[in-house]
């Protein structure tokens, strides 16, 4: 485990190198300064502090020196504080967000079969609980870099004073990386555990969330809240077991500097007793060890939280190398104003299985069919028969598992997706809307008229929603085009967010309509004046 952290952040590393150099030399300053300190203390009491007491006066320019380097290297300490934790802060808020951008784009890479077989709440908790999993010892690695480096200098430091005291030294820290050890082989299958139930909650959470209108018209809140408290406990067992491996390990992390602090004064004992040392060195190889405690603690922070990162990374690493990217040609269609001519040619279609051992479900076998331009097709048979699967291919947001599927003779895998995108327009049984003005439903923030002049733009929209039906609920609104319709239209009736759906479509004017039941809400006489 510890091996698979380290790449982890081996990763980040080459991700931000300048950002982690700036937060390790902070880190390695803090470091250095802080052994220093311990011998600048030293000095101090040996050279101020008992003569002082031996004379019974105090020389004031010995202590007006003494003061000055505890000043001077204090403030050396603070400018690391701030190099490392600004540093360290910037690179892990900066990898969190370029993994959720790039976690987010592969969503967007990704087909339609791919999203169908994951839950919406394990996706979101991909893009956010597993990315900030992923990152977290981010924060402590530059400063357990820099307590590398003043391990190094306390080791050399302690060599140079006495080498008795150098082996106590030598024994406490080999010790901070054996509990180091123990703690991440028992930590990683609970870490693992309890960010699967993480995403598990998020899933059930979303569902219910997503589902609350059949919820309450079921009368199921007892049994959704049960379903989700059942999860949500199963959850807080495992981060309380998780919380039981952290609290031996936090005292033994603890324990280990005041033992060796304890040691040193022991053995530090006997050697002042011979004379091999002096006071002042005592004073400083147990300040030394006094001091470090807190920087010996940063090693396991990072160390701890490696399996918990790991586990994220796994998770996070699985979605962007994720198979079955829809990659996009580069032939655009060349005929604004005019119907496009859409073709089937022997295609067949296989919904992917649940199971990895299952056969997929063959739902299109060898359909060959051609919509000349400018002609209405309507498509019918019974439930389940393919006319939805149709539609998807037409617009392709699925690829057919063999034949072609071509727009104007042209096959639809070999289109740049902007030429797709303007050629052909899918409007779904179920519609959405998001939570925003009416406007910006309807352009999704695209030039509809090529220049974005806004008045251009809203007579683009009105069109739009008057070959839907949708102008007039649209003008009673009390902001018109500028109303908020609130998460998911729901401040709209079902029949108004289709009509608000297929005026989206329109608004682009596709070359290629295809409506997928797309008017199942609306009024029939609505409905027959827009078709």
């Amino acid at each position: 485990m510890i091996g698979k952290g380290l790449r982890v952040l081996g990763h980040a590393i080459r991700q931000e190198p300048l950002v982690f150099t700036i937060g390790v030399a902070g880190s390695a300053l803090f470091g250095l300064m802080t052994v220093v300190s311990a011998y600048v203390i030293g000095a101090v009491v040996g050279s101020v502090v008992l003569p002082a007491v031996d004379s019974g006066a105090v020389g004031v320019a010995a202590l007006a020196a003494g003061a000055a380097a505890v000043f001077g290297v204090s403030v050396l300490r603070v400018f690391g504080i701030l190099g490392r934790r600004l540093a360290a802060g910037a690179m892990q808020f900066r990898l969190q967000a370029t993994y959720r951008r790039r976690v987010t784009r592969r969503y967007l890479r990704l087909p339609l079969a791919w999203h169908q077989k994951h839950q919406t709440g394990t996706l979101l908790s991909n893009a956010n609980a597993d990315v900030e999993a992923t990152w977290y010892p981010i924060a402590p690695l530059p400063f357990a870099v820099g307590t590398l480096v003043m391990l190094v200098g306390a080791m050399t430091a302690l060599f140079l004073t006495d080498w008795a005291l150098a082996l106590v030294g030598v024994a406490v820290f080999p010790a901070v990386f054996a509990v180091n050890v123990a703690y991440s082989r028992r930590m990683s299958p609970r870490a693992t555990r309890a960010q699967q139930l993480r995403a598990e909650v998020s899933a059930i959470a979303h569902e219910s969330f997503d589902g609350a209108l059949i919820v309450k018209t079921m009368g199921r809140e007892a049994a959704e809240t049960t379903r989700f408290e059942a999860k949500a406990r199963e959850l807080r067992d495992g981060l309380v077991a998780m919380g039981r491996v952290r609290g031996l390990f936090d005292p033994a992390m603890d324990a280990l500097p005041n033992l060796g602090t304890l040691a040193v004064l022991v053995v530090g004992s006997f050697r002042l007793a011979s004379g091999a040392i002096s006071v002042a060195e005592l004073v400083s190889v147990a300040f030394l060890f006094t001091v470090m405690g807190f920087p010996v603690r940063a090693i396991g922070w990072v160390l701890g939280e490696l399996p918990r990162s790991v586990v994220g990374w796994e998770r996070v690493d699985a979605v962007l190398r994720a198979v079955g990217d829809m990659a996009y040609g580069t032939e655009r269609l060349d005929g604004a104003g005019r119907p496009a001519t859409l073709e089937f040619d022997q295609v067949s279609y296989s919904y992917p299985s649940a199971e990895p051992d299952e056969e997929p479900p063959t739902v299109l076998r060898d359909v060959t069919l051609r919509v000349p331009p400018g002609r209405t097709v309507a498509l019918v048979g019974p439930t389940g028969s393919g006319k939805s699967t149709i539609a998807t291919l037409a617009a392709r947001l699925v690829d057919p598992d063999s034949g072609a599927v071509r727009i104007d003779g042209v096959d639809a895998r070999e289109l740049s997706a902007e030429s797709l995108a303007a050629t052909a327009a899918l409007v779904p049984q179920t519609p959405f809307v998001f939570d925003d003005s009416v406007r910006e439903n309807i352009t999704l923030s695209r030039h509809l008229d090529g220049t974005g002049d806004g008045a251009a733009v809203d007579e683009r929209v009105w069109q739009a929603l008057r070959l839907a039906q949708a102008d007039g609920f649209v003008a009673g609104l009390p902001e018109g085009l500028d109303t908020e319709v609130g998460e998911r239209g729901a401040t709209l009736s079902g029949g108004q967010r289709q009509r608000l759906t297929l005026a989206r479509a329109l608004a682009g004017r596709p070359r290629l309509l295809v409506l997928d039941d797309a008017t199942s809400a609306v009024d029939p006489r609505v409905e027959a004046a827009i078709l």
